[in-house]
């Protein structure tokens, strides 16, 4: 999953906790999951945004892969 996709997910399960708030069918973990998501999304940013500043080769590109982009031609 991309960082991207992390944070639709979180946006999705935070948008379904918030429409059924209070109803016996949520799961209490269910938010959990959602925070989960939003930090691999963050995670994903920040790293790009540090790989960027600096990094090269194997270690930038691993950044690119793990976040589902592709490095700026240079």
């Amino acid at each position: 999953m991309t960082g991207p996709e992390h944070y639709r997910e979180a946006e999705r399960l935070l948008a379904f906790v918030e429409n059924h708030e209070g109803s016996p069918l949520i799961d209490p973990g269910l938010t959990a999951v959602a925070q989960v998501h939003a930090t691999l999304a963050l995670a994903a940013a920040a790293g790009l945004n540090d790989a960027e500043q600096g990094l090269s080769g194997t270690e930038l590109t691993a950044w690119h892969e793990a976040a589902g982009t592709r490095a700026n031609a240079q």
